[in-house]
This record gives structure tokens, sequence and C-alpha cells, in this order.
């Protein structure tokens, strides 16, 4: 079963970035290609019937899968960046974490009014992230269609604020 391979590869990694803190590594996914080509079979084969008319990827790890996604979809790839690290013109928001705030930007021409936008990154904690790339999105008049991780903390239960963009959340692996 894909989940088991995926909790059976992820690496905790206690007391980062803080203490108390369990971080859910990914990389180890990333040294067996066998495991990350099904984990990209398997969001693709969840969010093609949303068909989304781009991927938005959150910087930086949901560049891995959302590249490969927007590719086997045949969609452009968006990236969403911390502020101050794409080189063109660009819109931000700016959130609250669960540690702090920080602020997300895109390229003002980038996504276009009316697009059907899936949005993806590699974990689902409290949301705020999530959320700030969806306002990025809506501040555009382009639509949330959904919203894609490899992995749910639900007991963070970031989906509640991830709701009022769409009903659309899937990831691959829950805790």
């Amino acid at each position: 079963m894909l989940e088991d391979k995926i909790k059976n590869t992820i690496r905790d990694v206690i007391d980062f970035p803080k203490e108390g803190i369990i971080f859910k590594d990914i990389t180890p996914i990333l040294e067996d290609v066998r495991l990350t080509s099904e984990i990209t079979d398997a969001l693709v084969q969840k969010s093609k019937m949303l068909q989304p008319d781009a991927i938005v990827g959150i910087e930086s790890r949901g560049f891995f899968w959302g590249i490969l996604m927007a590719q086997s979809l045949g969609v452009p790839f968006i990236p969403v960046r911390k502020k101050g690290k794409l080189p063109y013109k660009t819109i931000s928001y700016k959130y609250d974490l669960e540690y702090g705030s920080a602020e997300i930007e895109m390229h003002e021409d980038a996504i276009c009014e009316g697009m059907n936008v899936l949005i993806h990154d590699d974990l689902l904690a409290t949301g705020g992230t999530a959320m700030a790339a969806a306002e990025l999105v809506n501040s555009q008049n382009a639509n949330v269609v959904g919203f894609t991780f490899l992995v749910n903390l639900t007991f963070l239960e970031g989906n509640k604020r991830l709701k009022p963009y769409t009903n659309n959340i899937i990831s691959l692996v829950n805790y």
C-alpha cells in the first residue's frame, strides 16, 4: 500500500525547527526513484478530475511534486516563493505561522482571471501557507479547485482553514 511505503520512508526529526516539533522529513523519498514515481502517479490520478489549468507549488518542497504533476497534466507550473525570491513584478500575501509570520509572493502575471488552480505542497500542518497561496490565487480572480499534499498532520486541523476555498483537499498520508 502506498501510504505504508511513504510512512516507512519518511524520517522523523525531533526538535526541528524548534524544540517540541517532530519534523516529517520527506527527503528520503526523493532518493527512491520508484516511490517518487508512484507518488507522482497517485497525486496526478487524484487531482486529474479537478481539471486544473495550472499547478501552484509552494516553496520549496511543494516544488518537488508540483512540477511533476504539472508536466504530467500538461499544465503550467507556478512557483510561490518567500518574499524577495522572485525576479519579476510580484503580488504578495503576509500571514501568521505557528512559530512566527511569513510573506509569500507570486509573479503578478502568472495566473489569469478565471483559471482553475490546484495548489500543492508537501505537508499540511495548520494550513497557513496553503491558505496564503489560495489568497494569492483569489486575488487574481482565479479559482482554487483543490489542494494536494503528500502528508496531512490531521491533529493540527489545517483542513478547516482550507475549506472556505474548496472541499477538494487531497493527501496521500495522514498522521
